[in-house]
């Protein structure tokens, strides 16, 4: 019985989605490298996990396929570290569904939401 999803999300340059991850906190457990180029790589934050891999087109679309929603302990403080270092969708909010969180894009146009 699977007791854990992990997104694998594909992208055009995997080292800069590296790069730009761990500047907002994110931890690199593991990566692979093939002539010099990092072409997948595992990040953490806190309990949560995500992997990246190379393979994918840069899209200018306004939102992308896939959206990421990681449960923190401190909303409101996390915001505070990150609003004027990253793009906000939707600023701090309490969600209908009893959450309260707030929505970042990354470089690439992922959504995360900290919930």
């Amino acid at each position: 019985m699977a007791q854990t999803v992990v997104p694998l999300i594909h992208v055009p340059d995997v080292r800069a989605t590296v790069e730009w991850y761990t500047s907002i906190g994110f931890k690199l457990t593991r990566q692979n490298e093939e002539d010099g180029e990092i072409n997948w790589a595992k990040l953490t934050f806190g309990n949560s996990e995500v992997m990246f891999q190379s393979g994918r087109n840069p899209s200018t679309e306004q939102r992308r396929e896939v959206d990421l929603y990681i449960l923190t302990d401190n909303v409101d403080d996390l915001y505070r570290r990150l609003k004027d270092r990253v793009q906000v969708v939707i600023d701090v909010y309490d969600a209908f569904y009893g959450m309260r969180e707030f929505i970042i894009r990354d470089f690439k146009g992922f959504w995360i939401t900290f919930g």
